[in-house]
C-alpha cells in the first residue's frame, strides 16, 4: 500500500503540469497502471487468504454452521405430531414477480424459525403454476403441511403484503443476525447479512452446475421506474476486469459469459460488440420473461434456470435493484464461505426487502468540503441509503439528522444480533 501511495502522489503531481491531448493520454496511462497495481494487490490478498490453511478453515467453519442451521430447520419443519405443532401459515401468491415471491418465502422462514413455528406454505393456484410450489420445488415439510390447529390467529400487521411493506417489523429479519451463531467465520465475513439470508435458501433451493462469469441484464418492467437503463458496455467493463484479475492466477483459455436477460435482442448485440467472448444464453428464456409471458409455468422454469446458472458464476455482474439478481447472489453465498468479492452491482448495495434499518458506525471524523457532504465524528450512527461506487456513500447522520455524502472508508457495518431459539432437540 505504501508503494501505491508513492505512485499516486508522483503521477498526480505530474498531471498538474500537463494540458490538452497530452493530459488525456497521460490520464489514460495512469488509470491503466493503477489497474495493474490494484489487480496485483487483490492477487496478493487472495494468496494471503489461503495461507496456512486459512481458506480450508473458513470452508470447514462455514459448512459446520450451515449444517447446524439446516438440522434445526429440518427439525422445526418436521414435527412428530403436526396437529399439536405451532405453525406459521404463509401464502406465496403475491402480486409481484418470482424473485419477490421467493423472498417472501424466505421472510416467512425467518419468522417461523425465530418464533419456533412450523412453516405451512400455501401455494395452490399460484400465478406461476396452478399446482403450486411443489410443481418445481420439494415440499417444505415431509410430515406437516396442514394448517389445522387447536387455535388460530392473524399476523398483527397488514394482511399478506409484499415483503417490502410487511409491518410491523420483526427482530428476526435482516439486518439482525443470530447471536449464538455470530462467531468464528461469520464474524470475519464481509457481508454477514447475506450469509444469514442464504442459510434459509439451502433448505429448499440448493444445486450444482458450471462456473463462468455471469451477467444479468434487466430491461422490462422496472426500467425507468425502480431501476435505470444500463447498456451492455457497463456490465462488460466489470467482466473484463474480472478476467484480467483471473489471468494473474491462471491461464484463461476462453472468455465465456452466461447472459441472463429479459431482452431477446441483447444476445446478438453482445456477440456483435464483443467478438472475443463466448456468450451462453437461451433466448427462449428471454422471450418467456417478457411481460406478456411471464406468469406461466414455462417462464417459471426459465427464471429458475437463469438464477441457478447466475448463482454458479465465478463472478456475477447485475443490478441489486433486481430481485432476481439478489436471489442469485444469496444462493451464490451458499456455495462459498464468503462470496462478497464475487459480484458487482451497477446500482444498489445489497439489501433484503423489508429489512430493518441498515446502519453503519463512523470510525473516522469527516469534515465536509462541499454542501453535499455530511459531518461525522467517530461513533456516529449513519443510516445507509446507498453507495455511489466512487468512494462515497449516501446516508443520514442519525445524531444530526442530516443527509448527504460521506467517504465509504470512514465507516464500518453496525452488526445487530438477536437471541434466537437454539433447538437443542435437533441434535439428539
Amino acid at each position: 500500500s505504501k508503494e501505491l501511495w508513492f505512485f499516486l502522489q508522483s503521477e498526480l503531481k505530474k498531471l498538474k503540469s500537463l494540458e490538452g491531448s497530452e493530459l488525456q493520454t497521460r490520464i489514460d496511462e495512469f488509470l491503466s497502471d493503477l489497474g495493474h497495481q490494484e489487480r496485483s494487490i487483490m492477487t496478493d490478498l487472495y494468496y494471503l487468504s489461503q495461507t496456512d490453511g486459512a481458506g480450508d478453515w473458513r470452508e470447514k467453519e462455514a459448512k459446520d454452521l450451515t449444517d447446524l442451521v439446516q438440522r434445526r430447520i429440518t427439525y422445526l419443519q418436521n414435527p412428530k405430531d403436526c396437529s399439536k405443532a405451532k405453525k406459521l401459515v404463509c401464502n406465496i401468491n403475491k402480486g409481484c414477480g418470482y424473485g419477490c415471491q421467493l423472498h417472501h418465502v424466505v421472510y416467512c422462514f425467518m419468522i417461523a424459525y425465530g418464533t419456533q413455528r412450523t412453516l405451512i406454505l400455501e401455494s395452490q393456484n399460484w400465478r406461476y403454476a396452478t399446482g403450486g410450489w411443489e410443481t418445481v420445488f420439494r415440499p417444505v415439510s415431509e410430515t406437516c403441511t396442514d394448517r389445522a390447529g387447536s387455535t388460530t390467529g392473524h399476523w398483527s400487521g397488514e394482511a399478506e403484503p409484499l415483503t417490502s411493506f410487511l409491518l410491523p417489523f420483526c427482530s428476526f429479519i435482516p439486518v439482525e443476525l443470530i447471536r449464538c451463531l455470530f462467531h468464528g467465520v461469520w464474524s470475519m465475513i464481509t457481508m454477514t447479512v447475506v450469509v444469514y439470508v442464504s442459510t434459509f435458501y439451502i433448505f429448499f433451493a440448493h444445486c450444482t452446475g458450471k462456473k463462468n462469469p455471469c451477467v444479468h441484464v434487466r430491461r422490462t418492467d422496472k426500467v425507468g421506474t425502480e431501476a435505470a437503463f444500463h447498456p451492455i458496455e457497463e456490465y462488460m467493463v466489470h467482466v473484463e476486469e474480472r478476467f484480467e484479475l483471473l489471468a494473474r492466477r491462471m491461464h484463461v483459455d476462453k472468455k465465456r459469459v452466461y447472459l441472463a436477460t429479459d431482452d431477446p435482442s441483447l444476445l446478438q448485440e453482445a456477440k456483435s460488440k464483443y467478438p472475443n467472448y463466448e456468450f451462453i444464453s437461451d433466448n427462449s428464456i428471454s422471450w418467456s420473461a417478457g411481460l406478456h409471458n411471464r406468469y406461466t409455468e414455462n417462464s417459471l422454469r426459465g427464471v429458475i434456470l437463469d438464477i441457478h446458472f447466475l448463482s454458479q458464476a465465478d463472478f456475477l455482474v447485475c443490478t441489486f435493484s433486481s430481485q432476481v439478481c439478489r436471489v442469485a447472489y444469496e444462493i451464490m453465498q451458499t456455495l462459498h464461505p464468503d462470496a462478497s468479492a464475487y459480484f458487482h452491482s451497477l446500482d444498489d448495495i445489497y439489501y433484503f426487502g423489508g429489512q430493518n434499518a441498515h446502519n453503519q458506525i463512523a470510525i473516522y471524523a469527516h469534515h465536509p468540503r462541499t454542501a453535499d457532504e455530511i459531518p461525522m465524528e467517530p461513533g456516529d450512527i449513519i443510516g445507509v441509503a446507498g453507495n455511489h461506487w466512487d468512494g462515497y456513500s449516501k446516508g443520514i447522520n442519525r445524531k444530526l439528522g442530516r443527509t448527504g455524502l460521506y467517504p465509504s472508508y470512514k465507516v464500518k457495518e453496525k452488526i445487530e444480533t438477536v437471541k434466537y431459539p437454539t433447538y437443542p432437540e435437533a441434535d439428539k
